[in-house]
């Protein structure tokens, strides 16, 4: 049990307090116009914030992914973005797809 411990406090300060505003945010928003000005700001700001964090993460990875070429994190920007525009602008289906380029170009790039 003791080395489970470290996984249960993630969860209790990282994962609950996070969920508690998440679902507060979609017991508020029923009922909006998924085409109204504010749905449409708030989703622009999201993908903007998603994307600044791609951005750093592949031009100043930290850890074990600056040990992944930088050749293979910009592949898997290009189709995951790709998969993005091919999915309807499918934020799940590009960050899925590039992530599973990402994780296949590191595997087949270590010796």
């Amino acid at each position: 049990m003791s080395e489970l411990w470290p996984y249960v406090a993630m969860v209790i300060v990282g994962f609950l307090p996070n969920e508690v505003w998440r679902w507060l945010g979609i017991i508020m928003a029923r009922g909006l116009d998924e085409r109204s000005e504010i749905v449409v700001w708030v989703r622009a700001v999201a993908t903007a914030i998603l994307a600044a964090v791609i951005a750093k993460l592949t031009l100043l990875p930290p850890g074990a992914l600056a040990g992944v070429p930088v050749a293979v994190r910009l592949a898997s920007v290009a189709i995951g973005f790709g998969a993005f525009l091919a999915c309807r602008r499918s934020v799940l289906a590009g960050v899925a797809v590039g992530e599973l380029v990402l994780i296949a170009g590191a595997m087949l790039r270590t010796p």
